[in-house]
């Protein structure tokens, strides 16, 4: 039946049971086809049947389907005609793991960041009423993607307008038991049904010629809901609140979208749904099915950046009673997993609300604690404001480890963490580290835990490069390191870059300096080095505009140094996907790529 499907057209001509089988082959393609490639599978296991019923009900790309973090939209891809695709999901030049306008017709938004989606499609649901169209707008928003601030943001908007939206919460994070799943599923139908929607309508119209009865109405139907459905706050926010019901009942779905598409006011469909669904490993454990490598990718037996932050916590948290372990949200990706287990009282998952985390730092750090935040490249973008005015302007002694940056490879451009040194160097008072390897991070992350004032250690996915690691060592502030020594040609090189100076260096007989600051920039270190060499190169994970060969080349132009430098970076555009490796090579932030440089 699979094969069948080209668009979502020809799913509106299948009866339930025929959906059902198509929900079945849906679910083992996408088991089979994902260990293949990588990606998210157990979120994807959770919406196959949200996404069938979606399409069978409404009209894409007229009607608009709105995704937060788009990492759940697998399914919408295969039935908007790129299941012959598939295969090439998350590689170079294939499609997308996230939601994706230049893809598809089909993805009204793009996506990979989370807390988007009743945003835009609050946005898309105002201009359809402003251009006088009867689409659709529909915003799909996970559970933990609602603790970020921008959906309350959105939700209070929304619920002050007369916008034609709705919005779809996909709870995987709780369960419905059987004998009250049943009540929910009746009374959802009935209330959603277009005979309430015109009786209440009808009688509250009635009522408000009589103050007192329509009063007494309100209390009435608010307390019935309260004792037969979930209190929300989304009713309080000019919502209607429809739900719980099971998300993996295809005919409940399609019956209560169907009464749901007759509205045209603000309103919430609640969706239980379980994560890995249909999969008994990915349900038992969500978390490690959450995103999975390909089954052909090799596990290195060198241990990971993130790996050695998280032995640097556990090891320096029992003997630093002030150490505090914040995240948003990354507690296994960032390394976490262990000292949460070992000292809970002093980590702070604070879920999806990277701007609150940084202004929670803060204020840890004004009571002589040490926090330390973990946190991608790719969403610290998202609180950038807050490390200015609540971190940096006031001088406070919070350390930000920030995993994930530079080429991130398959996730591509939505969490590619390529502009964090240029966003980052030009705030005042803030440190900025790249080591090159896991004892450099070790040594950096030692250094700043010593220090009184705002540190920031960027590295990058992937493994350190280094069997032992663990040290009492700090390295000095401001202090690169000259790793060889040359005559003509000198190589700047910033963390994990390092490696393939050091191979073009051998080759070139060139000078390979490891910066290992961006701020402060090693000065006296860069006119020594510039004044005894007849060419420069700077080689970088980091967009070239603002990042640290930018920062050399500056300094430079200072000195009126006018030895030429050649700045190795990203270009001037959003990165695509790909292995590291392959990025590596298109970028030519490789040991020959330093080589064509320095020949040409």
């Amino acid at each position: 039946m699979l094969n069948s499907i080209h668009s979502p057209t020809d799913i509106k001509q299948l009866d339930l049971d025929e959906l059902q089988s198509l929900a079945d082959e849906i679910r083992a393609f996408l088991i089979d086809n994902v260990q293949k490639t990588g990606g998210h599978l157990a979120s994807n296991l959770g919406t196959i049947e949200m996404s069938i019923a979606l399409h069978y009900v409404f009209d894409t790309p007229k009607d608009s389907v709105v995704f937060d973090v788009g990492h759940q939209a697998y399914t919408h891809k295969i039935l908007t005609g790129r299941k012959d695709r598939m295969h090439t999901l998350r590689q170079k030049n294939g499609l997308s793991g996230f939601t994706k306008r230049q893809e598809s017709e089909h993805d009204s938004f793009g996506a990979g960041h989370s807390s988007t989606s009743i945003s835009a499609a609050l946005g898309i649901a105002i201009a359809n009423g402003i251009n006088h169209d009867d689409d659709k707008s529909i915003a799909v928003i996970g559970d933990g993607a609602l603790t970020g601030g921008m959906s309350f943001e959105a939700l209070n908007h929304a619920g002050d307008s007369e916008a034609d939206l709705l919005i779809i919460l996909n709870d995987n994070d709780m369960s419905i038991s059987k004998n009250v799943g049943a009540m929910n599923k009746y009374l959802t139908k009935l209330i959603s049904g277009k005979m309430y929607s015109t009786m209440k309508n009808k009688s509250l119209g009635f009522l408000e010629k009589m103050p007192r009865m329509h009063n007494f109405a309100k209390r009435s139907e608010e307390h019935l809901k309260g004792m037969v459905l979930p209190s929300t706050l989304f009713e309080e926010l000019g919502l209607e609140y429809y739900g719980p019901i099971d998300g993996h009942d295809l005919p409940t779905l399609i019956k209560t979208l169907q009464n749901l598409k007759a509205q045209n006011k603000p309103r919430l469909l609640h969706l239980i749904t379980k994560k890995g669904y249909g999969l008994d490993s990915a349900e038992n454990d969500p978390c490690k099915f959450h995103g999975i490598a390909p089954a052909s990718d090799g596990s290195s037996t060198l241990d990971s950046y993130s790996h050695v932050f998280g032995r640097w916590l556990i090891n320096t948290a029992s003997n630093n009673k002030d150490l505090i372990a914040i995240t948003p949200a990354m507690c296994t990706g960032s390394g976490m997993s262990e000292f949460e287990a070992n000292y809970p009282d002093r980590y702070f998952d604070v879920g999806i609300a990277e701007q609150h985390a940084v202004t929670f730092a803060g204020g840890l750090a004004t009571q002589g604690l040490k926090p330390i935040v973990a946190i991608y490249s790719t969403f610290l973008q998202r609180g950038y404001d807050q490390l200015i005015h609540d971190i940096a302007l006031q001088n406070l002694n919070v350390i930000f480890a920030i995993d994930r940056a530079g080429l991130v490879g398959s996730d591509g451009a939505t969490h590619a963490g390529c502009f964090d040194l240029s966003f980052l160097r030009c705030i005042p008072n803030l440190t900025i580290m790249a080591p090159s390897n896991g004892l450099e991070l070790y040594q950096m992350l030692n250094t700043a835990f010593k220090m009184k004032s705002p540190v920031c250690i960027r590295y990058p996915r992937g493994v350190a490069n280094m069997v032992k690691y663990e040290t009492q060592d700090t390295i000095e502030i401001g202090k690169g390191n000259v790793l060889l020594k040359g005559e003509k040609i000198a190589i700047f090189a910033y963390g994990n870059r390092v490696e393939a100076a050091l191979e073009a260096g051998k080759e070139l007989g060139a000078s390979v300096i490891d910066m290992r600051f961006v701020k402060p920039l090693d000065e006296p270190l860069v006119s020594k080095i510039a004044n005894a060499h007849q060419q420069l190169i700077s080689i970088e994970d980091n967009a070239i505009s603002g990042g640290g060969g930018s920062a050399i080349s500056e300094y430079l132009h200072q000195q009126k140094i006018t030895t030429p430098l050649q700045i190795l970076g990203l270009p001037d555009n959003f990165t695509e996907q790909g292995s590291q490796e392959e990025l590596y090579q298109q970028y030519e932030l490789t040991a020959q790529g330093i080589i064509n440089v320095a020949k040409s």
